[in-house]
């Protein structure tokens, strides 16, 4: 499920600041590219004039249309005097006063979902640090664009009226596996996310999901972070060792937080564990 432009937009601005410090560039400037083809230039950061605000690039043209074309980075040491690239959007390079650029294509999925720019303002032949500090920005934006999509295609699955009632045993049950896994999933989704308000969204939804069942009359054990974590793995019928795996954690480690929620859930074996935690609410 793609994610709304605004979104994006604010992502690729957090990368134009990590582009203008990493590399050390006066000018980063940027958008989010429409269709995969189409530059949409909005965040401007460190530019004097507003005069490269809402170009609309197309693949093949200019510089970024270039990156977008060649999906790789592209940069000019002099850009007027350049004979490999068109230059439909002099004006308005020649307006800020742009001398030397860099663009770098974001590639998310296979398709290009945006483009950023290092500048200066003299004729200057980029360093390899500069391009891979800019490669990196763009790698670091790739892999945030990548994760909010997928929270937001499983926010959209878990979030979906869900028909339970009614539905043949088997059916409702594949519907529910099908939830704690997704409730599991997006636990760990949550914590690779830098966007506060995306991450207490996820948080609200897993918090909703867990405690869909009815309220529990008793307060509800305190697990940690991770103990949850591993439980909610346990749920989703996962071993110890995939479980590891999937947390990026030893198989003792995974034993040690296993023990620590059965203890407090007042457990002897993992299915115990789950079924209390259902109980207490703290997994769907």
């Amino acid at each position: 499920m793609p994610t709304p432009e605004p979104a994006d937009s604010a992502e690729v601005r957090r990368a134009l600041g990590t582009v203008r410090t990493s590399a050390r560039l006066p000018l980063a400037f940027g958008g989010v590219v429409a269709g995969g083809s189409e530059l949409r230039m909005s965040e401007l950061v460190g530019t004097a004039t507003n005069s490269l605000r809402g170009l609309v690039v197309a693949e093949g043209r200019g510089l970024g249309g270039q990156a977008i074309a060649a999906r790789r980075p592209v940069a000019v040491t002099d850009y007027y005097a350049s004979d490999s690239i068109s230059h439909h959007f002099d004006n308005a390079v020649r307006a800020e006063g742009v001398r030397s650029a860099l663009a770098v294509p974001v590639i998310v999925r296979r398709s290009v979902r945006a483009v950023l720019y290092g500048a200066v303002r003299e004729a200057v032949r980029f360093g390899d640090p500069a391009i891979d500090a800019v490669a990196q920005a763009a790698r670091d934006l790739e892999q945030e664009l990548a994760v909010r999509d997928e929270v937001e295609r499983r926010l959209a699955l878990l979030t979906a009226p869900q028909q339970l009632a009614g539905m043949a045993a088997d059916t409702a049950s594949a519907e529910r596996e099908t939830l704690r896994r997704g409730h599991a999933e997006l636990r760990l989704l949550s914590r690779e996310v830098t966007d506060e308000a995306l991450r207490e969204r996820i948080d609200a939804v897993t918090a909703t999901l867990a405690g869909a069942a009815t309220p529990p009359d008793a307060p509800a054990p305190s697990l940690s972070v991770r103990e949850l974590d591993v439980l909610a793995c346990v749920a989703a019928g996962q071993t110890n060792a995939e479980i590891a795996t999937t947390l990026s954690i030893g198989a003792e480690t995974v034993k040690s937080y296993l023990r620590g929620a059965m203890c407090k859930l007042d457990c002897h074996t993992r299915l115990q564990a789950v079924n209390a935690a259902r109980r207490a609410g703290l997994l769907p």
